[in-house]
């Protein structure tokens, strides 16, 4: 009786980690809307997404365009973006399949698919990357300036 107490235990304890993760997440994104209203505003509307699901894409976007750029650079687009600290944490783990993989390689299709995968993560269709980059490009071109805007554009190609 003792074994299947404890099975109960480490099961309720790994529903409870994945719950306050997922919930950690969702309170991130509505952070990060409030932090951004501008920019999340536009790309929720052209995406026909919530605040939240766009606030998790543009982290997501975000986090692929600081794995390419040297720090000094994406601080550039960090200090353009109202609350970049809470979209990155907006944005959906990772993962370690297939697509997940694919972003391991480095090269920019392979970050975009890591991209497709987070949009999935945040029930938005893979599609809706293309959409989302020149919001963020504009975006990020008008607060911080063409060059800034073009370390966007380039990291996201």
């Amino acid at each position: 009786m003792r074994r299947y107490g404890f099975i109960a235990i480490v099961c309720v304890a790994m529903i409870v980690t994945m719950g306050s993760s997922a919930w950690a997440q969702t309170n991130a994104a509505a952070a990060a809307a409030k932090a951004s209203p501008e920019l999340i505003g536009s790309l929720s509307k052209e995406m026909g997404s919530s605040p939240e699901q766009a606030a998790g894409a543009a982290g997501a976007l975000f986090g692929v365009a600081k794995s390419k750029l040297a720090a000094d650079q994406f601080s550039q687009i960090s200090k353009a973006v109202p609350g970049m600290d809470l979209l990155l944490k907006a944005a959906p783990a990772a993962s370690g399949g297939a697509l997940g993989g694919l972003s391991q390689l480095g090269g920019s299709a392979g970050a975009l698919g890591g991209a497709a995968s987070a949009f999935s993560k945040l029930g938005l269709s893979p599609d809706l990357v293309s959409k989302a980059i020149p919001i963020l490009t504009s975006f990020v071109t008008k607060s911080g300036g063409a060059n800034v805007g073009n370390l966007l554009a380039g990291a996201l190609k």
